[in-house]
């Protein structure tokens, strides 16, 4: 059956009454390939909450590369785990801004009508990590959207009560669906992990990217100096905007990038080149980096080590050139420095940092709005690398500017990218 796209952003039924299907964009297991092919509308029935849990009605998704991997079934398929095996079926995205339709037994902090925005964390309220320990800890901890089913490419979505905050009145829609993934990463590696403080020296790798945008002004909110590492004149004109100190240019230090497999040769004039970074990047911050933020992982993990200053933390969360990392350990070892993993935020991080930008002390930094209709087109850019920053896609809301009742700024709109 058809599925009619120019009425997604109307609800035949009140808060508190779910309708019986949804349209939504769907992957399945037999039509895995790039996005403009594994994604496909389809007509869903609406979930029903169990015990814990709340029926989000979409306003606004927005877009991350997770759901390029699960359209692409690289580099792991999502059908093996999580809820898939239950529902045959993806609906992806881990970022969204709606309204509570209807809760679940046990749900009373949330009642139908209430504005929020959505965080990806889940975990089993039975796992003991999530009582006392922490839910990142948990084995049962899945990043809703991507590893879980029911995400925000649809009019309706199921979470647990906990993934929920107040959506900030001084965004829009689409504002408040852009920022929530990269945003609560970023904070929980420098605030919770690498324990940044006023005063600090913090390199940022990809500093105008969709986690940099937001570590550089979790830097200059916390009276820390920092460093972009950004790919031209104008992303650094950005980062600067949003309160970086300096920035540099990547392609001045090309040769410092790791590929594998250096000969000595190869890797002599490599080394050479990251000590004239590490160099540059102590004259422009007065000193070497307290802490270096790191997602980017084979091309820059060595430059990251040797940079850091002597017991200074490398925290890294992801490695988007490559996880196999090579390095001179010695660099390491000798100096004392510290390398601490990082992976998305807990409720209690989520809650603080979104405290920031009902603040307007941080700012979502957002690209592009489309419509519903184009979700596989959005990560066809992607996976194609034609986007250029954060882009956010329109369900409930029907036309961009909507939904924002309180005086702030609001997002940056920019071009933006490592």
């Amino acid at each position: 059956m058809a599925v009619d796209l120019t009425q997604v952003s109307r609800i035949g039924t009140e808060p508190g009454e779910l309708p019986r299907t949804m349209a939504a964009w769907v992957i399945r297991e037999d039509r895995l390939g790039e996005p403009k092919h594994a994604f496909q509308v389809e007509e869903i029935e609406v979930p029903e909450p169990g015990a814990f849990e709340v029926v989000v009605r979409v306003m606004a998704a927005g877009v991350n590369f997770n759901n390029v991997w699960a359209a692409l079934g690289e580099p792991v398929s999502v059908f093996g785990y999580g809820d898939h095996p239950e529902h045959g079926h993806h609906i992806g995205g881990s970022d969204a801004s709606g309204i509570v339709w209807k809760v679940g037994d046990g749900v009373t902090r949330w009642k139908p009508g209430d504005e929020v925005v959505v965080h990806c964390n889940q975990a089993s309220y039975e796992d003991p990590e999530v009582h006392g320990l922490d839910p990142l800890a948990a084995p049962s901890q899945r990043i809703w959207g991507y590893e879980t089913t029911w995400g925000s490419f649809a009019q309706f979505t199921k979470v647990q009560a906990q993934q929920l905050l107040p959506r900030p009145q001084n965004l829009t829609w689409e504002e408040a669906a852009s920022y929530g993934l990269t945003y609560f990463t970023a904070y929980r590696m420098l605030l919770d992990q690498a324990k940044l403080q006023a005063g600090h020296r913090v390199l940022i790798w990809g500093a105008a990217g969709g986690l940099g945008v937001f570590a550089t002004q979790l830097c200059a909110a916390a009276g820390a100096e920092s460093v972009g590492v950004v790919s031209s004149a104008e992303k650094g004109e950005l980062v600067r905007r949003l309160g970086a100190t300096a920035y540099i240019d990547r392609n001045e230090f090309a040769g410092m990038m790791r590929r594998g497999g250096e000969s000595p040769a190869e890797e002599k004039a490599r080394f050479k080149v990251s000590r004239e970074f590490s160099k540059r990047v102590a004259d422009l911050l007065g000193g070497p980096p307290d802490i270096v933020f790191e997602h980017v992982g084979k091309a820059t993990f060595p430059t990251s080590v040797l940079t850091v200053k002597p017991f200074g933390k490398v925290v890294i969360c992801g490695a988007t050139s490559g996880y196999q990392l090579d390095f001179d350990v010695r660099y390491l070892w000798m100096r004392q420095k510290e390398i601490i993993g990082s992976h998305f935020a807990n409720a209690w991080e989520c809650t603080k940092a979104n405290q920031l930008i009902e603040q307007s002390r941080i700012r979502p930094v957002l690209w592009r709005t489309m419509g519903f209709d184009q979700v596989a087109e959005a990560h066809q850019l992607m996976h194609d690398n034609q986007h250029l920053g954060k882009i956010s896609i329109l369900v409930g809301a029907d036309a961009e500017g909507q939904g924002k009742t309180q005086d702030g700024p609001g997002a940056i709109h920019a071009e933006v990218g490592a």
